[in-house]
């Protein structure tokens, strides 16, 4: 919660200027006089009547259908009023031509459109922090100046920024010092998406993600709830019941999940939720990546029988033939062996997975979804002992899946708090002395994870490349958030 500010006056700036700064794409406006910094005031959107060039020529093409649509959305009888913002600096801007080609290409404007407005006058270039507001506010004034009078005061109680100060101040010296854009083709493949993105969910996510990674955004990664989770949770307790049906439907529905599948239509050898094996099939089968046969057994409290690791034996040669001694066995049951079940589970080379450990396993996947490689989880499933031994193989991988997550958290938090850019030296002594996770690292290990974390893939840090790996310096962009 911050003090309140009082609203009373608006800055008049063309609407795509507007809808730029509230998309965190630019952090500046163009202004003809000087504004006083600390000055606050609501951003009212205008046509661009006082432009001497035609959109296209003003604006980038990158930029031109969101400027279009923003013009689309003005109404002469009600403007919305979406934004406030504060000014932090005010500087003239200087007329030489590198400089403005280098402002051109830190913004939405052309040098074209940048040299025509300094035709007109002396202008400004006004580095303001933006919030948004509560809500709309619908107002029609003329516009005869910079300023307008709102008519009535607006009191904002909580400030809510597009960018926090780490990363407006990021950009205000970026911007000042008229650095290179760090991924020019990124911001044109956001441009593209952006023109799908109000009509495809999975356009907006993947623009939610550039634009968070471009620092135009300072929206937190989203955990997103999997609606899958919820009969996830479930595994455990129908695996510790009597209702077998259901139990064999969360196991396929589960390796599904994980990445498992079957393209085998017989039901007798199916991966199928939706169509279990029933009487005398297999209670699951998967093809790929590697091969797995297995028999559920759900279980209130009554040990497992023989007769289930034998049943698995049977119907495996029955419907695979030569293909089931290629297929890792697994018995998924909540309940222990009895002895016999044991011997014959050992000396079949099954291995036993309790319905809590498949929970455990799935709920990681649909958390952290790239976070299970089914390749390094495959010795877990097949090797020696066999029996129940196989079920704590699986927690550890799990437990050490966690720690190296928890690992690249904290990792990201050392280099956000460093709030500047920093090389590996200080990264591997700031994490020998913050009590990190129980992993120890030496700095060649510690640099390949900050190489991770600083793929275009990933975006958690930046990375400015040196002469060599130890020269390399970092900095901070996005959380990595942890869903326990």
């Amino acid at each position: 919660m911050s003090n309140s500010a009082v609203i009373n006056t608006a800055l008049c700036l063309p609407a795509p200027d507007i809808e730029a700064l509230c998309q965190g794409r630019i952090i500046v406006a163009i202004c003809k006089n000087y504004i006083l910094p600390a000055r606050q005031f609501a951003l009212y959107p205008t046509d661009t009547s006082t432009n001497q060039l035609p959109v296209e020529q003003y604006y980038h093409s990158n930029f031109l259908s969101i400027a279009k649509n923003a013009f689309d959305k003005l109404c002469n009888d009600n403007i919305p009023i979406k934004a406030w913002a504060r000014c932090k600096l005010c500087k003239e801007i200087e007329p030489d031509t590198e400089s403005l080609a280098a402002l051109s290409r830190l913004t939405i404007w052309t040098t074209e459109a940048l040299r025509e407005r300094l035709t007109q006058n002396h202008i400004f270039l006004a580095y303001l922090q933006v919030y948004y507001l509560p809500t709309l506010i619908q107002l029609s004034i003329k516009v005869n100046s910079q300023f307008i009078h709102l008519g009535r005061s607006i009191t904002i109680v909580e400030e809510t920024p597009v960018l926090n100060e780490h990363s407006f101040y990021k950009r205000q010296y970026q911007l000042e010092n008229r650095h290179q854009p760090q991924h020019p083709q990124l911001e044109y493949l956001q441009s593209l998406i952006t023109q799908v993105a109000s009509v495809n969910p999975i356009a907006e996510q993947l623009n939610q993600d550039i634009t968070s990674f471009l620092g135009w955004s300072i929206k937190k990664v989203s955990l997103h709830t999997d609606p899958d989770l919820q009969w996830i949770q479930t595994i455990a307790d129908v695996g510790n019941s009597s209702d077998g049906d259901t139990f064999e439907k969360r196991v396929r529905q589960s390796l599904i999940k994980l990445g498992f599948y079957n393209n085998n239509s017989n039901p007798k050898t199916s991966l199928d939720p939706n169509s279990t094996g029933g009487a005398g099939g297999l209670d699951f089968y998967c093809e790929s990546p590697y091969p797995i046969v297995g028999e559920c057994k759900a279980t209130k409290s009554e040990k497992i029988p023989d007769g289930t690791a034998a049943q698995l034996v049977k119907l495996g040669y029955k419907h695979l033939q030569r293909k089931y001694n290629r297929c890792i066995k697994i018995i998924m049951a909540a309940g222990e062996l009895t002895e016999d079940a044991e011997l014959t589970a050992n000396g079949n080379e099954m291995n036993v997975i309790r319905p809590e450990t498949l929970q455990r396993l799935v709920e990681l996947k649909v958390k952290h979804p790239g976070s299970i490689n089914l390749m390094d989880l495959k010795p877990c499933l097949e090797q020696e002992p066999f029996g129940g031994a196989a079920d704590t193989k699986i927690n550890g991988y799990i437990d050490n899946i966690w720690l190296s997550i928890q690992l690249r958290e904290h990792i990201v938090k050392l280099i956000k708090n460093a709030d500047r850019q920093v090389g590996i030296e200080y990264i591997n002594g700031a994490y020998d002395a913050s009590n990190p996770p129980k992993i120890m690292l030496n700095i060649q290990e510690m640099h390949e994870i900050l190489i991770e974390l600083s793929s275009p893939l990933t975006g958690y840090l930046g990375r400015i490349k040196g002469s060599d790996w130890r020269s390399d310096r970092f900095y901070y962009l996005r959380d990595l958030p942890i869903q326990s």
